[in-house]
């Protein structure tokens, strides 16, 4: 056979880069990118301990309002993203939600406010190694909703919903100078996502969206806006806080939604299922 079919490990039970084994994190994780991040997450929890820290990939275990809640951060990079996704959902979670920070390319979105990723434009590369670049990159639906809900009951009120664009590099795949002169193809894509409406850039969702989709997972996005490409403005971490405290209790709605589901034998959440 040309191919293997052995999945890398640290030991007989945990994955390689994660190392996690099943048991060690819940079913509904949070994915920041930033390690620093994670026990910030945790930080607003019932409970929580630190599971492992190895290389980028750094994870806490816990309980939040009462809820089983892990958080795992990816570090930088699509390809990164791609080995959570692959490496978590053997271990048994099934549903991420990316808790990142961006740039918005969208004059009108201030630093500080927060974006949903309802899909993404694939120029991480990464995806393409899994399906053709036709493939649409979407968040599910009901962590969409999930984390509208989550702001709304917060009273957070600065968020935007929309399409992102996933790069696989910080510099030249977002038009910013480098030393040498950007490919030809690159010079007009700035205009041209803002002429689409697109509102940010960032580095993973277009990845987590695509395996998700294909491995029968859910995943969701939210990241907080700390630059604006239009303004020239950067302030780091703003947003940060709410953007924390929204996918938290995403995590606790969805824990709430799925619940339901089962009681009434269902499979997909629809809006008559919640007031019944």
């Amino acid at each position: 056979m040309w191919w293997i079919t052995v999945h890398p490990t640290v030991s007989s039970s945990k994955q390689y880069h994660i190392a996690c084994g099943k048991g060690d994190l819940a079913e509904y994780l949070l994915v920041p990118g930033d390690p620093d991040r994670v026990p910030k997450i945790a930080g607003l929890w019932d409970s929580a301990k630190e599971i492992s820290y190895h290389r980028e990939f750094r994870s806490f275990t816990g309980k939040h309002k009462g809820v089983p809640i892990s958080a795992l951060s990816s570090g930088i990079g699509p390809a990164c993203m791609a080995i959570v996704v692959n490496e978590a959902s053997r271990v048994g979670v099934h549903t991420f939600i990316r808790v990142g920070s961006t740039g918005t390319v969208q004059k009108d979105i201030d630093c500080g406010d927060v974006i949903f990723s309802s899909a993404a434009v694939r120029l991480d590369c990464a995806s393409n190694c899994y399906v053709m670049p036709e493939y649409p990159a979407v968040a599910s639906y009901e962590v969409m909703l999930a984390l509208i809900e989550a702001a709304e009951s917060l009273d957070i009120s600065n968020y935007h919903v929309g399409i992102t664009a996933t790069t696989a590099d910080f510099y030249a795949g977002q038009n910013r100078p480098t030393v040498k002169t950007c490919p030809l193809r690159m010079e007009d894509l700035l205009p041209t996502l803002q002429r689409a409406g697109v509102l940010n850039f960032e580095m993973e969702t277009a990845t987590l969206y695509t395996l998700a989709s294909l491995y029968g997972l859910r995943a969701g996005s939210i990241c907080a806006v700390y630059a604006n490409r239009c303004t020239n403005e950067f302030k780091p971490e703003a947003g940060e806080d709410n953007a924390i405290k929204i996918a938290n209790e995403a995590t606790k709605i969805l824990y709430e939604w799925d619940k339901k589901k089962r009681k009434k034998g269902k499979r997909w959440l629809f809006p008559s299922l919640l007031i019944k």
